[in-house]
């Protein structure tokens, strides 16, 4: 993660973590794998989880937002991310 936050030009100072998940406990425990698209399960195996495209506000360890990017046609939110991008977010960041 650590390096995915450097390529995207996210400073180490910076507010914004990228956190994984690699067992897959959180995806699981908010309810958001991704179950109607095959994604990295059809080349990783069945055990291979991925969560719906999505973005919070998490403030000392409280959601204060938690957007899902989907739709019918597009369940991994990969066609139209907009609600997850910066964008759609920094007004919910003020309101936080």
């Amino acid at each position: 993660m650590t390096g995915w936050k450097k390529d995207q030009g996210v400073p180490d100072t910076s507010m914004i973590e990228f956190v994984a998940d690699t067992q897959a406990a959180l995806t699981v425990g908010l309810d958001i794998v991704l179950t109607t698209h095959p994604g990295p399960a059809a080349v990783l195996g069945a055990q291979t989880m991925r969560c719906k495209r999505t973005a919070m506000v998490v403030v000392d360890g409280i959601i204060k937002a938690f957007v899902i990017a989907e739709a019918e046609d597009d369940p991994a939110g990969d066609a139209k991310p907009d609600a997850t991008l910066v964008d759609a977010m920094l007004p919910l960041m003020k309101a936080a």
